[in-house]
């Protein structure tokens, strides 16, 4: 019974995994869609949202399960309560990939990105899918120093967030407020995919210590001083 029950718990781990794998590569393939006006990627991205979705179900019904039959405790049930908290994050991230295709779809066959930005919506979607694919590694391996790296890694897209905004505030810009408002928006995407990136490897810290990143970095920080 005992074997039974850790084969779930860890079944809920693989499911946390291909979550972030599906995301990573979506935001991906989205950033290529939009780029590129790619309508057939595009489709695809958002149909494919729909197996995050169901992958989510089902992690929360087993989850449920094991809360209410097994009762566990202690580690397991910081498995169980966070794996919860980090799925809600992945399909999240997956909505936002999403939202990054529909924009394409939504402009095709024009591209919304103008010419002269197309390098930092590029950086910036392979940077959210590094991101990503890291946050899974942490999962994986349950490195907490590496789940740490990922807020340092995440600057660099708070980085790219500052300078579309410079560029869309110079008097220089002369693409119009439909496309502003596009690149506002896809900024705001990318960010805020990376920003669910770092909650998983955050989450990922307090399974394994009992303690919330924030306050290792402050301990850390304290030691060093």
């Amino acid at each position: 019974m005992r074997d039974a029950y850790h084969e779930e718990l860890d079944s809920i781990g693989d499911d946390l995994v291909e979550m972030a794998r599906l995301v990573g590569s979506a935001i991906g393939r989205a950033t290529t869609a939009i780029l590129d006006a790619d309508l057939k990627l595009a489709e695809n991205v958002i149909a494919g949202d729909e197996k995050v979705d169901t992958l989510q179900h089902e992690l929360e019904a087993k989850a449920i399960t094991l809360l209410a039959r097994q009762q566990p405790v202690a580690t397991d049930l910081r498995i169980v309560v966070t794996s919860l908290r980090m799925s809600a994050d992945l399909e999240r991230s997956g909505d936002l990939a999403q939202h990054v295709a529909k924009l394409a779809r939504l402009r095709f066959p024009n591209t919304a990105v103008p010419r002269d930005l197309h390098s930092t919506i590029l950086e910036m979607g392979q940077l959210a899918q590094r991101l990503m694919a890291k946050a899974a590694e942490v999962i994986i391996t349950k490195d907490v120093d590496l789940a740490l790296q990922l807020e340092q890694d995440d600057d660099a897209m708070d980085l790219y967030h500052r300078s579309l905004f410079q560029h869309l505030m110079d008097d220089r810009w002369k693409h119009g407020i439909e496309t502003a408002v596009d690149v506002t928006l896809l900024g705001r995407y990318y960010e805020r995919f990376a920003d669910h990136a770092v909650s998983v490897a955050k989450r990922v810290v307090y399974l394994v210590t009992g303690e919330h990143a924030d306050e290792l970095a402050a301990e850390s920080s304290d030691e060093g001083a």
